[in-house]
This record gives structure tokens, C-alpha cells and sequence, in this order.
């Protein structure tokens, strides 16, 4: 599919009734399953058993911890393999940059803990930029308003490591070296530099975690005045959405993505995050992995990436809960709506008042490479329990404190105790939900 095909198709979605997104879903499914028999031997094996027709529901699910440990007979190319990936992200120029000009290569640990390898070929590529022309904005005189100033974007992110809105940032830049609408600043430089950057350049939209923004709000040196500002990542809360529209004087919106699945569902004017039920397939199930039903909370979800063909993500699970809405929306959309309940790391806060938005501290750690999983806890107003799973503990614990340390020292938080737990990460026994960043009780009285 070209990029010119992906957007008129897109387009037209917009305005597909019910039966008509029903039909183009079961259409684009079986295409893709097709394609994952023929050239997978991991989803070969995986649906000996299926036959041509079938409903989402006779396909197995899969997890990320089975689609990693399988991962060169998942893909659908033969020269791709795990360790030529190694070997491409070993040069971090490579960030933005395409395997055998083919495809683009993302790592996420994501909300279990689990790493995670995910490729985008150009049919995802095309599909994710036709999403993003019209889908984006839930007010159409924000996106008025957004091109009236040159489209200038200033994402606050990783701005380093093969992380999906600093890989697509660069894969644009070098595409169109001559354009300089768009930039990522990085989310842990100081508070300082990150003000400076965002007031020189001065953008008509803002993105970036909701609980680094919000900490950026309390600084009057920041002055910009964008006309949108697009948080992701985590879940964006009233009272977070209230303060960055009173900080920034425009209207704040989210929208519910992730770097398996793309663009997952998008906000309307309405506030309600509407599922691109024409490139991804949403199923809100219980902990049996039954269908949760309209209106219910699900305990996770199952997705299905329609655009991805060469990492196929078939009825894969992710651990957000969910309510899926089959109610008419007043904006007037006819796709079904969600509701999420987030993702809910804490904001660490240290004695001199310093306050560490969790995104900051989850992407330092995610950049040790010897780390499989962690956890970090704070236990006390000045010390922090790190819980490690790697093959080579003692190591990845040494340079995981060395990179902590330095980062907050340059926050101002003068010698922190950092300690290694012998405890594995693990969800919180209640609610099983797993938080990479967490505070305990008595570090919360802070």
C-alpha cells in the first residue's frame, strides 16, 4: 500500500457506518492471517489447526514473552533475526534509520516489565502517518489554527534510544532534512534547558507525558502558547488536563497508543477516545480471556495491528484495563469508544521537594541494556529499592545506580540511598497491576 492509498483509505474511514468498518475489519483479518500462515513459521504452528474461515475469536492469543522468545520465526521475513537487530541498535545512529531500508526498529518494555522488539514496515509507517493527518486533533479549529502557525511540533520525550516518537521524530528528519517542524527535547535534561528549547522554538503543538508536563506547568519561565497540546504515554487525569489548560491557555487532549498496535484510539471533541476500529481490532476480555462485554471493565486486552505485516500482532495481549462504549457518540463518529484506566506509575518525591515524574526515571532504566526487567521503589523520603531481573545482576545494578545517581544529583537530590532488593519484580498483590515506578506508604506522607 503507498502512502497516497493509506490516507484515502483512511479518510474514508472516517465516515464508514457500522456494517461497513464490521466488513473492512473481517476483510483486512484474514488478509493478514493469510499472510502470517504463509510466511511465519511461529503463527504456521500456531493455527495448524484454523481453518479459512474463522472468527477472531477461534485464533489463539499470544503474549509478548511468547512472541519475543519466538521472535525470528515470528517475523515474516527470513533475514530478519534477533541478532542483527542487536547489532543494528548497537550503533544509535542507526535511530530513524531503516533495516535493509525496509523497516524501522523500536524497543518498549512496556507496562509488564517485559522488553520488547517491535518493527514497522512501510504499510505500518503509511497507515500510522495517514492516522495521524486525520485523526489527531479532536477539534477541527485546533488543526486550523495548528497549520496557521506551520505545523511546528515540539514533543517532550526520550530524546535518544530506539523508542517509538524519538525513532519516528528522526525517520521524518531525515526524510525532509530541509523541514524543521518538529522536534523532541529531551524529557530528563533540566528544567532549564528544556524551557529554553520549548520557548525559542516556540511550538503550536505540545506533546509529552501528562506527569513531566505538569511539572513543567509550575514554571513561569516557560512561556509558550501552543494551540493543542497532545499528551500519551500515561493516563491523562482531570486534574492534570485542568492545570496544563490553564498553563498553556488551549485545549488539552490524550489518545490511547502503543508501540505494537500503533494509534489505538483517538479523542473527539466530545472527550471520548474513539478505536480506529479500521487499522487495529479492540478486545476488552476477563482474566480467562472471555469477552468482557460493552460497558464492563476488562481486566486486560486483546489487539490486533491490521497494518503490520511484517511482525504480525494478532489478538495480542496487553494488561490495560478497559470499558469499550457501543453507545452513539454526540460527536456524531460511528466507531466505538473507550474509556482506559491508565497507566498509573507514581511521582517520586525526595525531601528537598523535588519531584521526578516516573517517565524520567522508567527511561534511564530502560537504557541499561544488561536489564531484562525492573522495578523501582521508593521506601523513605531519600531511599530507593531497585528490583532487577538480569542475567548479569551485580553489573547491571552498578551501572543502573551510576546513571540514577547522576540524574538525580542534577535534580538536586544530594546522595540518595539506592539499594538492590533481592525481590523480583512483581504486580501489586490486589490490584495486579504492575508499576515500574512506585512509592511505598510511608514514602507517599511526603
Amino acid at each position: 500500500m503507498s502512502l497516497i492509498r493509506a490516507m484515502i483509505q483512511t479518510y474514508r474511514g472516517n465516515s464508514y457506518s457500522r456494517e461497513k468498518l464490521a466488513k473492512v475489519q473481517g476483510e483486512r483479518l484474514k488478509k493478514l492471517v493469510r499472510f502470517a500462515r504463509k510466511n511465519s513459521p511461529f503463527y504456521q504452528d500456531l493455527y495448524k489447526n484454523i481453518g479459512e474461515e474463522f472468527c477472531p475469536e477461534d485464533l489463539p492469543p499470544v503474549t509478548k514473552p511468547g512472541l519475543m522468545a519466538d521472535f525470528d520465526r515470528v517475523v515474516t521475513d527470513r533475514h530478519v533475526t534477533m541478532e542483527r537487530i542487536d547489532g543494528f541498535c548497537a550503533d544509535t545512529d542507526n535511530i530513524g534509520r531503516m533495516l535493509d531500508g525496509k523497516y524501522l526498529v523500536f524497543r518498549t518494555s512496556g507496562s509488564t516489565g517485559h522488553p520488547a522488539v517491535v518493527l514497522y514496515d512501510k504499510n505500518c509507517i503509511d497507515v500510522s502517518s495517514a492516522v495521524a493527518a486525520f485523526r489527531t486533533f479532536a477539534r477541527q479549529e485546533d488543526l486550523k489554527a495548528f497549520l496557521r502557525r506551520g505545523k511546528k511540533t515540539a514533543g517532550v520525550f526520550a530524546n535518544y534510544g530506539f523508542y517509538l516518537a524519538c525513532g519516528m521524530s528522526r525517520y521524518l528528519q531525515l526524510k525532509m532534512p530541509g523541514r524543521q517542524t518538529k522536534i523532541t527535547v529531551d524529557v530528563n535534561a533540566p528544567e532549564a534547558q528544556i524551557i529554553q528549547q520549548l520557548n525559542a522554538f516556540d511550538p503550536a503543538m505540545l506533546s509529552g507525558y501528562p506527569s513531566n508536563l505538569a511539572l513543567l506547568a509550575e514554571y513561569d519561565e516557560l512561556t509558550i502558547r501552543p494551540e493543542v497540546v497532545i499528551t500519551g504515554g500515561e493516563l491523562l487525569t482531570d486534574a492534570v488536563r485542568r492545570k496544563l489548560g490553564k498553563k498553556f491557555g488551549c485545549y488539552v487532549q490524550t489518545h490511547y497508543s502503543c508501540t505494537e498496535a500503533g494509534e489505538i484510539a483517538c479523542e473527539c471533541s466530545e472527550g471520548h477516545l474513539h478505536i480506529n476500529e479500521d487499522w487495529v481490532i479492540v478486545e476488552p476480555v476477563d482474566r480467562d480471556g472471555r469477552p468482557a462485554g460493552y460497558g464492563v471493565l476488562s481486566d486486560k486486552v486483546l489487539i490486533t495491528n491490521l497494518a503490520n505485516t511484517i511482525q504480525p500482532f494478532i489478538r495480542y495481549e496487553l494488561t490495560d484495563r478497559i470499558i469499550v462504549h457501543d453507545e452513539p457518540c454526540p460527536c456524531g463518529k460511528k466507531t466505538l469508544w473507550l474509556e482506559i484506566e491508565g497507566r498509573t506509575d507514581d511521582t517520586l518525591v525526595f525531601e528537598n521537594g523535588a519531584a521526578i515524574a516516573p517517565m524520567s526515571l522508567y527511561k534511564i532504566l530502560e537504557e541499561v541494556k544488561s536489564i531484562r526487567r525492573f522495578q523501582l521503589i521508593q521506601t523513605g523520603s531519600g531511599r530507593l529499592e531497585l528490583r532487577l531481573v538480569s542475567d548479569r545482576k551485580e553489573e547491571a545494578f552498578a551501572e543502573a545506580k551510576r546513571e540514577l545517581l547522576a540524574f538525580l544529583r542534577s535534580k538536586g537530590v544530594d546522595d540518595p540511598e539506592i539499594v538492590l532488593s533481592d525481590q523480583p519484580p512483581q504486580a501489586d498483590p490486589v490490584s495486579g497491576k504492575f508499576k515500574h515506578i512506585s512509592r511505598r506508604p510511608k514514602a507517599r506522607e511526603l
